[in-house]
């Protein structure tokens, strides 16, 4: 080949090789000065929100990361543990999935002992649950509607006792750290093995000339209800029930000028449970000549399963993580407890804030970060930080969990606890995460996905006002409007 051809192939080589380099610099460049722009636009916002004076005297950690590389975009206090509020359940979720795993589905059997009906629970929170029924176009008690039928398509025409099993979980059904004025609230309802309808009833309170009306969902003879509610002809109408010494004995109190309804948590949700199917089978012509009995049931051969109905584990994770169900977050505590156990151990809290603990070490997080109360937080005990909270996302998303757990997370202008934020186009769908309130405390974490790629954050308070959690929207947003 001719020297001067074969110099002039190598120098056009060089250059298309040098040509090559330097728009991978210049691409590089690029990135790292878009990258550094809205670092600098992030952080000089944030400052800007937390220096407002509504702002003041209020505890801010913050942390925030790019989900792809881990790059830190902002962070204050991030390893500084703080009250969670309902920011717990993102933990207690997170460990649920770890330990249970995405295909795990709590069952609950309908059995026949000789003449008795027997009711194990698998510590299902949804059983009943009403949001679950209406979203899969079911009746709320479509469960022990179905229970009645197979039990009546045996042309059994009367039953002997109704024996609740419960034990999958332990009898502490009350945490030791839950306000007690406020354990008739539906936030605070108790915790069983058989649960049913969230361990709560829907009063609703009428008014018909100058009597006032009680009216309870579902229906059964459980409660004894005393009416201290007095009609009035103005004014709104106000209503709720209050416990007594006596177990679900309430009186009701407040004015009624039309209508209003509310929730109320009940005692022993499994004879609960056992009221309500009691009334379906006498309505439906079978008697019921025994009692309702809450124990164990022995394991034995004669017993004969008659139906199983399964609740998945994405379910409860999505009315725990949407909707902020207290009861399903302290369910799966103590399913963590009851399905990871080598000895004899009901369902617990103690233990299964141990392995949700474990779990959390096991991400590299330090136990100076965390302190586990419970599972949905409501107790004050609880602490987290928000390091300790975007480890956690940010292991899902590691283990290729994160269309999964995805779901869970209430979106932005469109459903769960913010389904009324975030409702202009520019963040509507863009930020996914979880709430969290108690009084003095407001949180939010979860995800900010923006066409530049997704950002992690978790943002804690404490103290300061209502207008704190305007504070934190506009944190979320500053993120789209730098990132997207």
């Amino acid at each position: 080949m001719n020297s001067a051809v074969l110099h002039d192939k190598k120098l056009a080589m060089f250059e298309r090789i040098q040509k090559e380099k330097f728009s991978r610099r210049a691409f590089f460049v690029l990135i790292f000065a878009l990258a550094s722009a809205t670092y600098a636009g992030v952080n000089s916002q944030i400052t800007q929100i937390l220096n407002r004076k509504h702002c003041s005297g209020v505890d801010f950690a913050i942390k925030i990361v790019d989900a792809d590389s881990g790059g830190l975009l902002y962070e204050q206090n991030s390893e500084e543990p703080m009250t969670p509020a309902s920011n717990m359940k993102l933990v207690t979720t997170a460990a649920a999935l770890h330990y249970l795993g995405p295909e795990y589905e709590f069952r609950t059997r309908l059995c026949m002992a000789g003449s008795n009906v027997v009711v194990v629970g698998g510590g299902d929170p949804l059983l009943g649950d009403r949001e679950l029924a209406r979203s899969y176009d079911k009746d709320p008690d479509w469960v022990v509607d179905d229970m009645v039928k197979r039990i009546k398509e045996r042309s059994i025409e009367s039953v002997n006792d109704i024996i609740l099993d419960s034990t999958f979980f332990d009898d502490n059904r009350v945490h030791p750290k839950w306000p007690v004025d406020q354990l008739n609230r539906s936030y605070a309802a108790e915790v069983s093995g058989l649960s049913y309808s969230n361990n709560c009833v829907r009063m609703t309170v009428s008014r018909k000339s100058s009597r006032v009306y009680i009216n309870v969902d579902p229906v059964s003879n459980y409660l004894d209800l005393i009416n201290q509610v007095k009609a009035t002809s103005s004014g709104s109408s106000a209503a709720g029930a209050y416990r007594c010494n006596i177990p679900n004995k309430l009186y009701v109190k407040g004015r009624c000028r039309t209508s209003t309804g509310f929730d109320v948590a009940i005692e022993r949700p499994a004879l609960f449970f056992g009221a309500v199917l009691k009334k379906k089978l006498e309505e439906a012509g079978i008697d019921v000549r025994g009692s309702i009995y809450e124990k164990y049931c022995k394991r034995d051969p004669e017993i004969e399963i008659v139906a199983e109905y399964r609740t998945p584990l994405l379910d409860v994770l999505k009315r725990c993580n949407k909707d902020s169900l207290n009861m399903a977050a302290e369910s799966l505590v103590k399913t963590i407890s009851a399905e990871n156990t080598t000895g004899k151990v009901n369902g617990e809290w103690e233990h299964g804030l141990v392995l949700i603990g474990r779990y959390l070490n096991s991400l590299g997080i330090d136990g100076s970060e965390f302190v586990l109360d419970d599972g949905c937080g409501l107790s004050r005990e609880n602490r987290i930080s928000t390091n300790a909270i975007v480890s956690v996302l940010e292991n899902i998303r590691q283990r290729g969990r994160w269309n999964y757990f995805r779901q869970t997370l209430a979106v932005g202008g469109v459903d769960g606890t913010i389904r009324k934020y975030f409702r202009q186009a520019k963040y509507k769908g863009k930020i996914v995460g979880k709430t969290g309130y108690i009084r003095g405390v407001r949180a939010f974490s979860g995800v900010v996905e923006t066409e530049n790629g997704d950002f992690l954050f978790s943002i804690l308070t404490e103290g300061g006002s209502s207008y704190v959690r305007r504070a934190i929207n506009d944190i979320s947003e500053v993120i789209v409007d730098n990132a997207g």
